[in-house]
């Protein structure tokens, strides 16, 4: 059943705070910096925060090696600074989320130090140690972010298993008692008031206990370890577990990120009676366009690939489960520069119609800082201006297996790096783009010049606005928020339709989403030529008519409300 919750009515504006607003002039956005912006957020019509990792974290991976859940990243300022924040952010009508990064923990945590110093100590049952095997690791696994999962001790003798940087070691969920510290933990926030939790990787936390070998692709000295850490045998009794001892307790909104899972699989995280979480992030739209290089290529997405999977999602959760609706997030190139116009003329215009697509499907949307204003992927060109790890990992083996063809190697990197979206949110056309009067901790945008928020939101036909116009018919018309979904014309190439119908409305969305004009034949549709023009990406004087026979300019957006 799909009871209406303030989170699936909700819109989520996520913030990476290193890069979102710097107060103190030291080049890494901080706590007062979001403080300063909160009136920005809820101008824009956003509900809810997610912020990324705000503890305090030795920063192997920008934060989610987590060294002290109960203590604020030095960079980012002191619990003082939070606990303002949460307030004035409750004052202002704005829910806060937190991440939540129980998967791993940093090699400097207390428990993991501790963990080393003995075999015999209780914390060395918090992780995950094995005995060697023929002389190397206990398994062929490899890492995320590229090498093997396993770290040898030379202190203990023994390997530990980070399924992501060495500096993350993955906890063991098999003991009870890492259960037990990491509810207290969540407990802690939860009775602060905090409004819940974006929980990192959350479907890794039971492995394959026999910890087998991978099949090797030919020429790979490692195996791919995903399907042996990823949705394990215990995995949805420690969720139910947590839900039992910690979330049912709270008027909360939790969304797990689920990598390579599928509807039947969502269904069992967030279906409506699973007793797990309230939805998850799936990355089946985000995974087109793999190749041989994994994602590293610059390959356009296929619509009738994207229809395809919205669709599947749309259909096989309504009534059952709930959607996360997103295009980019601090892991993702910018959506603009993935799924839009690769022809500035029409950044604005694409925006826009990624926009459309997101707020008339059913689910919670998500934006990622920037979006709101069109921000792009950045042009760097060399190597050393980008700062996240598995760009650079990713940069090492793709220059030894193209090592004549250092260009190809640096677009796969431009498109597809988590850098693009982790530059400076860019404020106005000032030096830093309004971000820090320090030197920022990585490169601005050269493009902040002309894309800000300064400028978007004096253009009243901005990308902002459209946002904001986006937010409040959403929040007018709640068919587009629970209506179910229709799909049409899905053989089209370049056109994405459907309908989204509940008790008393029927919507009507087109998108073209080519660089061409586009035809479009819809099937009958009684009194379509009454049907109300909602909001569209066309200029104002464009005549967007609905009719059975239409054509589409670039990438135009419609949504109508049929008679």
């Amino acid at each position: 059943m799909n009871e209406k919750k303030w989170w699936k009515e909700a819109t989520v504006y996520q913030i990476y705070p290193r890069s979102f607003m710097d107060s103190s002039g030291d080049g890494i956005g901080d706590l007062p910096g979001i403080l300063s912006k909160l009136d920005y957020i809820r101008e824009l019509g956003a509900d809810v925060i997610w912020l990324c990792p705000i503890y305090d974290s030795p920063n192997a991976d920008n934060g989610y090696d987590i060294r002290d859940y109960r203590a604020i990243m030095r960079e980012f300022g002191t619990m003082a600074n939070f606990d303002q924040l949460l307030e004035a952010a409750h004052n202002k009508g704005l829910r806060i989320v937190m991440d939540l990064v129980v998967n791993h923990t940093s090699d400097e945590h207390e428990w993991f130090r501790k963990s080393c110093q003995a075999p015999a100590n209780k914390y060395r049952k918090y992780y995950i140690w094995k005995d060697g095997k023929n002389g190397g690791a206990p398994n062929n696994w490899g890492g995320v972010f590229g090498g093997s999962a396993w770290k040898y001790s030379d202190s203990t003798r023994q390997y530990y298993l980070h399924m992501f940087a060495e500096k993350q070691p993955d906890l063991n969920w098999e003991n009870s008692e890492v259960r037990r510290s990491v509810y207290d933990m969540m407990k802690w926030w939860l009775n602060k008031g905090i409004d819940g939790f974006r929980m990192d990787v959350i479907n890794l936390l039971s492995k394959e206990p026999a910890f087998p070998d991978a099949p090797l692709a030919k020429g790979e000295k490692y195996g791919n370890g995903w399907p042996y850490v990823s949705n394990g045998p215990h995995e949805h009794a420690f969720l139910q577990e947590m839900n039992r001892e910690v979330l049912s307790h709270y008027d909360i909104m939790t969304v797990g990120e689920t990598g390579g899972i599928a509807p039947d699989d969502a269904l069992r995280y967030a279906g409506f009676d699973s007793r797990e979480l309230n939805m998850v992030f799936q990355f089946e739209h985000v995974d087109l366009g793999i190749n041989e290089d994994g994602k590293w290529n610059d390959a356009p997405v296929a619509l009738k690939d994207l229809k395809s999977i919205v669709t599947r999602w749309q259909t096989q959760l309504d009534g059952k489960a709930w959607n996360s609706i997103y295009w980019g997030n601090h892991d993702q190139p910018r959506a603009v520069s993935r799924f839009g116009s690769r022809n500035p003329a029409y950044r604005e215009k694409s925006a826009k119609l990624l926009a459309t697509l997101q707020f008339t499907l059913q689910g919670t949307p998500y934006v990622f800082q920037g979006e709101e204003i069109g921000m792009t992927n950045v042009p760097f060109t060399d190597i050393s201006q980008y700062r996240d790890l598995e760009t650079h990992n990713a940069y090492r083996e793709l220059c030894k297996k193209y090592p004549d063809d250092k260009e190809k190697v640096m677009r796969a990197i431009r498109f597809k790096s988590r850098d693009n979206a982790r530059t400076p949110m860019q404020w106005d056309s000032s030096k830093n783009a309004g971000f820090s009067r320090g030197k920022p901790w990585i490169g601005v945008n050269p493009n902040c010049k002309t894309i800000n928020v300064q400028e978007n939101r004096q253009n009243p036909n901005s990308v902002f606005h459209y946002y904001q116009k986006l937010i409040r018919l959403r929040k007018t018309y709640l068919g587009l928020v629970y209506g179910s979904y229709t799909p049409l014309l899905e053989d089209d190439s370049q056109v994405f339709a459907y309908l989204r119908k509940d008790g008393q409305q029927t919507f009507l969305i087109l998108l073209n989403f080519s660089g061409r004009p586009a035809q479009v034949n819809l099937p009958k549709l009684p009194q379509a030529e009454n049907a109300a023009l909602l909001i569209s990406n066309e200029a104002a004087d464009s005549d967007c008519t609905l009719k059975e026979h239409m054509s589409l300019s670039p990438y135009e957006a419609n949504v109508y409300l049929l008679p």
